[in-house]
C-alpha cells in the first residue's frame, strides 16, 4: 500500500470516509475550510494540510467531497479569495478523484485542465447517505480512465462496497444524476402512498410493512416511511442537497433538449417544502407539500371527509 492519501472536504460525508481510509492503513493528509474540522481528523491519525494545493503535493492521490459545482472548481482550479488550489500542488501522474455530486460538462473541463497538468481526474459520486459513508458501504459510479481507476481501487474499497465503472469522463455524474431522479420520484410515490392511505382510514404502518417486500419496495420506502409516519424530519440527506442535484439532472436535460416531467414536478414540490421549512430537513419531507394540498397529515389519524 504505497498511495499517500489527500483528502478536502471533511462534511457529514467526508470525515467518515477519512476514518475508513485511515483505519485501512491509508496515510491521509487532510484539508477544510474549516480548521477545526481537520483538527479533529488528526484525532484518528491525519495530517493536515495548509491548502488544497499542499494537500496535492503530499499526496499520490487527492480526493475532493464538497458540496456543488462551484465548490469543486474552486478547489480544484481556484477562485478569488480562494486558497491555493489542487492544480497549482498536484504531481505529475497523480490521480484526483471527485466524489461530490456536479455537473457532468464542468466534470468534464475539469478534467482537461488536470490533464495539462499531467494528472488523471475521476468522477466518482456516491450513493448511501451518511450510514453508509460511516460503514463503508457506499455505492461508487465512476467515469474516467480504466487505468486510474484501477490504480486507485483499494482506496475507492475503503470507502464503497459498489464500485461501477461508467465510461469516460462525466459519465459517473450522468449516473448519479440518474440515481437521484430515480429517488426523488420514488420518494414522492412513497408520500402519495402514505396520504392515500391515510386519507382511507387505514394503519400507514401497516401499510409500509405490506409492500415493503413486494414490488412496490425501495429504499425510501424502507428507511424514510417510517420516519414520515413518526413525523420525523431530520436529514439524513437535506433538501437543499437534493435540489442542487436535482437543478443539475434539469440543467443537464435541458442541454438534451429532454424533457424531465416526474423530476421537474418533484423539484417544484420541494420548493414548496423549502420555502415552508426550510433547505435543511430532510427529504422525507417531500410529503408536506401534498400535506398542505390536502390538508390530510400522515399519521394523524386524519380521514378525508
Amino acid at each position: 500500500m504505497t498511495d499517500s492519501v489527500g483528502f478536502i472536504g471533511l462534511g457529514i460525508m467526508g470525515a467518515p470516509m477519512v476514518r475508513n481510509l485511515l483505519s485501512a492503513g491509508f496515510e491521509v493528509t487532510v484539508w477544510n475550510r474549516t480548521r477545526a474540522k481537520s483538527e479533529e481528523a488528526t484525532t484518528h491519525g491525519a495530517s493536515i494540510g495548509e491548502s488544497p494545493a499542499d494537500v496535492a503535493a503530499r499526496s499520490d492521490v487527492t480526493i475532493t467531497c464538497v458540496t456543488a459545482t462551484d465548490d469543486v472548481a474552486v478547489m480544484l482550479i481556484g477562485g478569488d479569495d480562494a486558497p491555493p488550489p489542487v492544480i497549482e500542488g498536484i504531481r505529475v501522474g497523480s490521480v484526483v478523484i471527485d466524489m461530490s455530486t456536479i455537473s457532468p460538462a464542468a466534470t468534464r473541463e475539469f478534467a482537461g485542465q488536470l490533464a495539462a497538468r499531467g494528472a488523471q481526474l475521476l468522477d466518482a459520486p456516491v450513493s448511501g447517505g451518511e450510514q453508509g459513508a460511516i460503514n463503508g458501504t457506499l455505492s461508487i459510479m465512476l467515469g474516467g480512465e480504466e487505468d486510474a481507476l484501477e490504480r486507485v481501487r483499494p482506496i475507492l474499497e475503503a470507502i464503497g462496497s459498489q464500485i461501477t465503472h461508467c465510461g469516460p469522463s462525466g459519465t459517473g455524474q450522468t449516473v448519479k444524476l440518474c440515481n437521484q431522479i430515480v429517488v426523488c420520484i420514488n420518494n414522492f410515490a412513497m408520500a402519495e402512498a402514505l396520504l392515500f392511505c391515510e386519507a382511507s382510514g387505514v394503519d400507514p404502518s401497516t401499510m409500509l410493512e405490506a409492500i415493503s417486500a413486494g414490488a412496490a419496495g425501495s429504499w425510501q420506502i424502507s428507511n424514510l416511511g417510517s420516519k414520515v409516519v413518526d413525523r420525523d424530519f431530520a436529514p439524513g440527506f437535506k433538501v437543499g442537497l437534493q435540489q442542487k442535484d436535482l437543478r443539475l439532472a434539469l440543467e443537464a436535460a435541458d442541454q438534451l433538449r429532454l424533457p424531465l416531467t416526474g423530476t421537474s414536478m418533484v423539484h417544484q414540490l420541494f420548493a414548496a417544502v423549502e420555502r415552508a421549512s426550510g433547505s435543511d430537513v430532510g427529504t422525507q419531507a417531500l410529503v408536506r407539500a401534498l400535506e398542505a394540498m390536502t390538508g390530510i397529515e400522515v399519521g394523524s389519524g386524519s380521514k378525508s371527509q
